[in-house]
C-alpha cells in the first residue's frame, strides 16, 4: 500500500509545524520564571525572596555571557559567510561542468547555501535560548528552596520546578532544530521537483545532497571553534582558578570565569546543534540518492521516496508525547529522580518508534522492490526489511546511548574507579581515563558493526542510510538533553557569580552532573549516527560511479587502496593533534592572562574585597584564539578527499573514506568518554565531600586534560567523517 502526494506531503509539513509550534510553547513557558524579587514571579508557595543587589548581578552575569556568545558567533559567521560565498561558486563551476548543466550547478549551490544558512539558524536559535533559559534555572532553582528557620533545603516542587526549566530550555533547541531542518528540506524538495521528470529524480536527490554539504560545512567550523573557545577559558579557568589559588569554580574573582560560561554555550550548544544537524541532513540525504536508484521505488510513488523524512517527521510527534513523561507524568522530586527522568526520556522515545516505524514501512513503502547497491545485481527487499534496517539503527543508538552513560557516569563502577584512582594522584587518574575510554570503544563499536551487516544484507547501503535515519529519528530528545546539560552548567556559574546560597550551587551541580552524562550520552549517539551516515555516503559514491566500481567491489590489496587507507586511518590523528594543539596554545595564553590579573591586582584573590577583574580581555583571547585555530583543521578535512581525487583518482579516495570511518569512529568514542569520565570523578570527590583535597586537585588535573578530549577533538572527528565523505 503506498500514499498519495499530498497526504506524503502534509504529514511532513504538519510534522515540521508542530515541531516549531511546541518550541514557541516551551519558550513561552521558560519565560514564566521571572528574573526579579518579587514572590509573586514564582508559582511556589513559600518560596524564598531574592534581594536588588542579587536580582542585579544576576541579570549582569547573564548579559554578559549572552553579550560574549553572541559576539563570538558574529565573528564565527562572519568567516563562514565568506566560505559559503566562495564554496558556493566553487560548487556551482564544479557541478555545471561535471554535469554539462548550469541549472543542476546552480541548485546544488543553492542547496548548500540553504543547508549552510539553516545550521548557522539551528546554531544560533540553540545558543540564544540556553543563555535566556540559565539564569531561569538559578532563579528556579532558588525559589524552590524552603524558607523559613530551619534548615535549608530544596522541595519537591522546587525540584520540578528547577528541572522542568532547564529541560525546557533545551526543548526549545530539540524541537525548533527537528522542525526547522526538516521544513526547509521538504521545501527545497517539493521546489526542485517542479524542475525535474520522474525518471530524473535520481539526478534531483544528488543535487540535493548539497544541503547535507552545507549543513555538514557549517557544523565543522562550529564544532571546532566553539570547542577551542569553551576548552580555552576552561582549561586556564582551571589551571589558575582551582588548581593555584584554590578559588571556587566559577568564583567572580577568576577573570576567565565568564568566557568559560560563554564557551559552554558556543561549544556544546550551537556546535553540538550543527553537528546533529549536519548528520540529519546527510543521513536523510544519502537515503534519498539511494532510493532514487531504484525504479521500484520511483513507480511507487513520492510517498515512498519521502520515507526517511517520514521517520524524521514521525519522530518529532513521538519526542513531543515522551517530553510529557518527564514535566508533567513522572515529575522530578528528588536529586535521585534526576537522571532516571533524562534516561526515561531516551528509552521512552526508542521503544515508541518501533510501531511507528513499522506503521510508515508498511503504509509508505511497496511489499517488494529491488534496489541498485554495491552487491552485483543489486538485493531484492521488502518494506519489512525497510522497517528492521531503520529499527536497527534506532535501538542501536539507544544501546550506545546506555554503554556511554555507564563508562561516564559516577553512578557505576568505571567512573567511580577513576575517582579512586585520584587517591594516588593525577598520573594514575589519567592512565585509569584513558583506559576506560579504550574500553568503552567494544560495544559501540559491535553495535555498530552488527547493524552495519543486517542494514546491508536486507537492504545494501540503502538499508545503512535507513539505519543512520533510525538513530536520529529520535533527533528531538536528544537534542533536549544535549541543550539541558549546559543551561544547567551555566545556571551553577551564574549562581556562584551572583553569591546567591550554597544550596542553589548544590541543586544546579545535581542538575549539571546528570546534564554532563546525557551529553556524553549525546556523543555517543552523533558518534554512531556518523559512522552510519559517512558509510552510507560512501556507498552512494560508490554506487554513482556505475557497475565498474559496484559489480568488482574495492581490492584493497592494490596498492593505491591500501596506501590510502592507512593514510585515511592517519588523518583522525592528524586532526585530533591540530585541535588539541590548538586548545593548548589558546589555554597557555589564557593562563598568562589569569596570572597577569592576579599579579597586579592581589585583592582578586582576597574573598569579599569587592575588586571585580577584567573579563572582556579573557573572551577576547578565546575569540581571537578559536577563529584563528579553526581555519587548518576545516581545511586538512575539505581539501584531503578533494587533493586525493583530483590527483591520485577515485580508487585513493575510496581507501581514504575506508580508513577515515574505520580509525575516526572508535577514536571519537574513547576520547569523548574518556573526557566525560575524568569529569564526572572530579565531581563524585566534591559530592564526597573532599572537595579541596590532594585527591580532588588530581581529579581536577584529569578533568582539564579530557576537556579537549570530549568537547573539541571527539566529536569534531563526528565533522571529519561525514564532511570527508559528502565533499
Amino acid at each position: 500500500m503506498t500514499q498519495s502526494d499530498d497526504f506524503t506531503n502534509g504529514w511532513i509539513a504538519a510534522a515540521s509545524c508542530v515541531a516549531l509550534a511546541f518550541a514557541l510553547i516551551q519558550f513561552v513557558l521558560v519565560s514564566k520564571v521571572q528574573v526579579s524579587n518579587s514572590s509573586t514571579s514564582s508559582t511556589l508557595l513559600n518560596a524564598q525572596a531574592l534581594d536588588d543587589r542579587k536580582v542585579h548581578m544576576l541579570s549582569w552575569v547573564s548579559t554578559e555571557i549572552a553579550n560574549g556568545a553572541k559576539s563570538f558567533l558574529f565573528a564565527e559567521y562572519s568567516i563562514c559567510a565568506v566560505f559559503i560565498v566562495v564554496f558556493g561558486l566553487i560548487i556551482f563551476g564544479l557541478i555545471s561542468w561535471g554535469q554539462k548543466s548550469a541549472q543542476d550547478g546552480a541548485l546544488t549551490a543553492l542547496a548548500f547555501v540553504l543547508g549552510a544558512v539553516t545550521s548557522m539558524a539551528s546554531g544560533y536559535i540553540g545558543m540564544m535560548v540556553a543563555v535566556y533559559g540559565n539564569v531561569r534555572t538559578t532563579v528556579a532553582a532558588q525559589r524552590g528552596l524552603s524558607a523559613g528557620t530551619g534548615a535549608v533545603s530544596m522541595t519537591p516542587r522546587g525540584w520540578s520546578y528547577a528541572f522542568n526549566t532547564a529541560f525546557r530550555s533545551g526543548g526549545v533547541m530539540g524541537f525548533a532544530l527537528s522542525g526547522l531542518g526538516l521544513l526547509v528540506l521538504f521545501i527545497i524538495l517539493s521546489i526542485y521537483k517542479t524542475m525535474y521528470d520522474q525518471d530524473d529524480w535520481d539526478v534531483m536527490m544528488e543535487i540535493i545532497s548539497g544541503y547535507g554539504l552545507g549543513g555538514s560545512s557549517i557544523a565543522m567550523f562550529g564544532r571546532v571553534g566553539g570547542g577551542i573557545y569553551t576548552k580555552a577559558a576552561d582549561v586556564g579557568a582551571d589551571l589558575v582558578g582551582k588548581v593555584e589559588n584554590n578559588i571556587p569554580e566559577d568564583d567572580p574573582r577568576n577573570p576567565a570565569t565568564i568566557a568559560d560560561n560563554v564557551g559552554d554555550n558556543v561549544g556544546d550548544v550551537a556546535g553540538m546543534g550543527a553537528d546533529l544537524f549536519g548528520s540529519f541532513a546527510e543521513s536523510t540525504c544519502a537515503a534519498l540518492v539511494l532510493a532514487s536508484q531504484s525504479p521500484d521505488l520511483k513507480e511507487a510513488g513520492w510517498g515512498a521516496l519521502m520515507f526517511p523524512l517520514l521517520v524524521s517527521g514521525f519522530g518529532i510527534f513521538v519526542c513531543l508525547i515522551s517530553s510529557f513523561l518527564a514535566t508533567n507524568i513522572k515529575q522530578v522530586r528528588s536529586a535521585d529522580d534526576v537522571e532516571l527522568a533524562l534516561k526515561l526520556q531516551l528509552v521512552a522515545t526508542t521503544v515508541l518508534m518501533v510501531p511507528v516505524c513499522y506503521a510508515l514501512s508498511v503504509s509508505f513503502l511497496p511489499k517488494k522492490f529491488d534496489i541498485d547497491g554495491v552487491t552485483s545485481g543489486g538485493v531484492s527487499a521488502t518494506n519489512i526489511d525497510a522497517f528492521v534496517c531503520v529499527i536497527s539503527g534506532c535501538i542501536g543508538g539507544l544501546v550506545i546511548g546506555l554503554i556511554t552513560e555507564y563508562y561516564t557516569s559516577f553512578s557505576y563502577t568505571p567512573t567511580r574507579e577513576v575517582s579512586d584512582s585520584c587517591r594516588t594522584g593525577a598520573a594514575t587518574n589519567i592512565i585509569y581515563g584513558m583506559s576506560l575510554g579504550y574500553k568503552s570503544a567494544i560495544i559501540p563499536v559491535l553495535v555498530l558493526a552488527v547493524i552495519i551487516w543486517v542494514s546491508f544484507k536486507l537492504c545494501d547501503l540503502y538499508g545503512v542510510a535507513l539505519a543512520a535515519c533510525g538513530m536520529l529519528s529520535t533527533l528531538a530528545t536528544g537534542l533536549t538533553i544535549d541543550g539541558y546539560g549546559p543551561v544547567c552548567d551555566n545556571a551553577g556559574g551564574i549562581a556562584e557569580m551572583a553569591e546567591l546560597q550554597p544550596e542553589v550551587r548544590e541543586v544546579t551541580d545535581t542538575l549539571d552532573a546528570a546534564g554532563n552524562t546525557t551529553a556524553a550520552i549525546g556523543k555517543g549517539f552523533a558518534i554512531g549516527s556518523a559512522a552510519l551516515v559517512s558509510l552510507a555516503l560512501y556507498g552512494a559514491f560508490v554506487v554513482r560511479l556505475g557497475d565498474e566500481y559496484t559489480s568488482q567491489g574495492v581490492n584493497v590489496f592494490e596498492p593505491l587502496v591500501f596506501s590510502f587507507l592507512l593514510i585515511g586511518a592517519m588523518l583522525p590523528y592528524w586532526f585530533s593533534a591540530m585541535t588539541m594543539k590548538s586548545v593548548g596554545l589558546a589555554a597557555m595564553e589564557m593562563v598568562e592572562e589569569v596570572k597577569r590579573q592576579f599579579a597586579e591586582n592581589p585583592a582578586l584573590l582576597v574573598e569579599g574585597s569587592g575588586e571585580r577583574p577584567d573579563y572582556d580581555s579573557c573572551i577576547q583571547i578565546s575569540t581571537r584564539a578559536s577563529l584563528k585555530e579553526m581555519v587548518a583543521p576545516a581545511a586538512l578535512v575539505m581539501l584531503t578527499p578533494l587533493l586525493a581525487g583530483t590527483f591520485f583518482g577515485v580508487k585513493a579516495v575510496f581507501g581514504l573514506l575506508t580508513g577515515g570511518l574505520v580509525s575516526g569512529v572508535q577514536m571519537a568514542i574513547s576520547m569523548s568518554n574518556s573526557g566525560g569520565a575524568w569529569d564526572n570523578a572530579k565531581k563524585w570527590i566534591e559530592k564526597s565531600g573532599r572537595k579541596g583535597t590532594d585527591d580532588h586537585k588530581a581529579a581536577v588535573v584529569g578533568d582539564t586534560v579530557g576537556d579537549p578530549f570530549k568537547d573539541t577533538s571527539g566529536p569534531a572527528l563526528n565533522i571529519l567523517m561525514k564532511l570527508s565523505a559528502i565533499i
